[in-house]
Parts: structure tokens; C-alpha cells; sequence
């Protein structure tokens, strides 16, 4: 059977519900606020228009930065995420390495987490039983197996999910970060046992920042930018692109910062314009008062004049009449 990822016009929109910002004064006022205040709910865009092949034998990268959609992308392609929009189809059975703590119950004991993790990932009960002695051991957990999963160390937990993901051979992978956490021990079989893997898979879809494994591993490459496919290609050009993609972000704050730095010049610049105008301004109005108040003089002195001039009123001087 031939195995083959098709993604066609491929979108996933998914609700998600803001608080309006409000001002925080204590706290009181703000559990208040978190109580009663309503939720505007928004639809955000996690990928956009994903269109690629892959075919039988492919091993392709995934590269993007944080948030750009990588994990998303591969949630779909494993079927833990329904697309909203455009069609998937996949040939060949799927393994996803995405998170090793699914289907895990901290309640059940190690051997019923085995049957609960299997059956995740579309396991008869039969081929678990079957499965069941080779994980305990290669996980190192034969002496806990009865024992509650909430007894065990982080460490011990996620031996046991990368014990039963990797328990059976897929004809696709689907992995996000090669695994290499844990003791030297146990990441020595992991590693052997993740290379006997993707060298057995069919289609191999791996994420990672690392350039190095990437470019063993893989001869295609995608990058993925703000949930867009923005480059396929061979993985070196892939690894190039990727890398102009991030230095561009990591110049944006500094493009920022410049221009925010130029626009405060100007503001400082329209500051120091506005102080001399408001001085000229002071300046003329203490010109235009001096000059008022030489017209009132004048006119007071003109109007003097004009009264010693004029004749007496012999009524109003007290003379007689004749």
C-alpha cells in the first residue's frame, strides 16, 4: 500500500475569549472585575491555506519560530485536530510523538496505563498484552507495575509514554523535538530505539531547532510562519530561510526602538519650536503693552492740553453777569 499525506487549502480557526483591560487599583477590585466582568469571545487563525504533498519514503522538516504553528500543524496531521477548513488525507497507519502523557490516568496503576495508552493510540488489547513485558522492561518499571501512576517520578512517567509510543512500528512519524530527555542510560536506548524508528517509517515529519539532526535526518524541509506555509523546499534552503525569517525578527525591536527614538527626537524637536514660539509670543506682547501704554500717555497728555486751551465758563469760574 502506498502511504501519503495530502493537505489541500488546509485552515484551523479556533474561539478563543478575551477579558476587556481594565485598570487594577487592588485586589479586591480585581476579583471583582474577573466575576463579573463578560468575555468577548474572538476567532483566531492558527493555520491559514496549508497546501503540500508528502510522499512514500519523504523525510521532511519542519521549521518555524515559537508560536508559528509547527505543533498545531502536526496535531492535525496526527488527527487530534480537525481542520475548519480544506481537506486532509492520509494513507498509512500514524504515530505521533507529540505528548507522552496521553491517555494516562495518575490514579491507575502502570500496567492499566499500558492498556489505557495503547488503546489511545489504536491498539487491540490483544497486541498490548502482547507489548506489555517489552515496555515495563525497556522503561525499567517491572518492579512498580502494580504501583499507582502518581506514585511514580516525572522521570519514571515519561519513560513509560515514550516506552509504549515507540512500542510499535508505524508507517508514518510525526515528532516534535527528537526525544533526549532523562538518564544517560535510558536516553542511549531512546535514541537507538527513535533511529530504528524513523529508519523503519515510511514518511517521517520532523520539528526541531536542531539545523545538525535535521539536515541527517530529513532532505525536505517546510517552513511555517504565523500558521502559513512560507517555503518548501530542499532542507538546506528550508534551514536558510528559517534563519532569514528569525533574524528579521530578531531586528524588528531594534527597527523599533530606532524609530522610536527618532520619532522622540521630533517630539523634543517640536518641544524646544514650541518653547521659542511661546517666547517670541511673551516677547511681542510686552512690546505691543509698552506700546499701549505710550498711546494712553499720549492721548492722556493730548487731552491736557486740549483742556487748558479752552476759555473759562464764567458760571462755572464764579464771575458776575452783567
Amino acid at each position: 500500500m502506498t502511504v501519503s499525506i495530502k493537505l489541500n487549502g488546509v485552515g484551523l480557526e479556533v474561539p478563543h475569549f478575551v477579558q476587556p483591560e481594565r485598570s487594577v487599583r487592588s485586589w479586591i477590585s480585581t476579583l471583582l472585575t474577573a466575576a463579573t466582568s463578560r468575555f468577548k469571545r474572538e476567532n483566531r487563525v492558527l493555520l491559514h491555506d496549508i497546501s503540500f504533498e508528502i510522499g512514500d519514503g519523504e523525510r521532511v522538516a519542519l521549521l518555524g519560530r515559537n508560536g508559528a504553528g509547527k505543533t498545531t500543524l502536526l496535531r492535525v496531521l496526527a488527527g487530534t485536530l480537525k481542520p475548519t477548513r480544506g481537506s486532509i488525507e492520509v494513507l498509512g497507519n500514524r504515530q505521533a510523538l507529540l505528548n507522552l502523557g496521553l491517555g494516562f490516568n495518575q490514579e491507575a496503576t502502570v500496567r492499566e496505563n499500558i492498556f489505557l495508552r495503547g488503546t489511545a493510540l489504536g491498539l487491540r488489547p490483544s497486541v498490548i498484552r502482547d507489548l506489555m513485558p517489552q515496555i515495563l522492561e525497556f522503561a525499567g518499571l517491572e518492579a512498580v507495575a502494580n504501583h499507582r501512576l502518581a506514585t511514580l517520578s516525572s522521570g519514571q512517567r515519561m519513560r513509560l509514554g515514550f516506552a509504549v509510543s515507540t512500542s510499535i512500528q508505524n508507517d508514518i512519524m510525526l515528532l516534535d523535538e527528537w526525544f533526549g530527555a532523562g538518564d544517560m542510560e535510558f536516553v542511549r536506548k531512546a535514541r537507538a530505539r527513535m533511529s530504528d524508528r524513523v529508519a523503519g517509517s515510511r514518511i517521517v515529519v520532523l520539528a526541531s531547532h536542531n539545523f545538525k539532526m535535521l539536515r541527517e535526518v530529513c532532505a525536505r524541509g517546510i517552513v511555517i510562519d504565523a500558521g502559513t506555509v512560507v517555503f518548501d523546499g530542499s532542507v538546506d534552503e528550508a534551514i536558510r530561510h528559517y534563519q532569514a525569517i528569525f533574524a528579521a525578527a530578531q531586528n524588528k525591536p531594534a527597527e523599533e526602538a530606532e524609530k522610536a527614538r527618532k520619532a522622540g527626537e521630533s517630539v523634543r524637536e517640536l518641544r524646544e519650536k514650541l518653547r521659542e514660539e511661546r517666547r517670541q509670543l511673551r516677547q511681542e506682547q510686552r512690546r505691543l503693552r509698552m506700546v499701549r501704554r505710550k498711546l494712553r500717555a499720549k492721548l492722556a497728555d493730548v487731552s491736557g492740553r486740549d483742556g487748558d486751551s479752552r476759555p473759562a465758563d464764567p458760571v462755572a469760574g464764579g464771575g458776575k453777569t452783567e
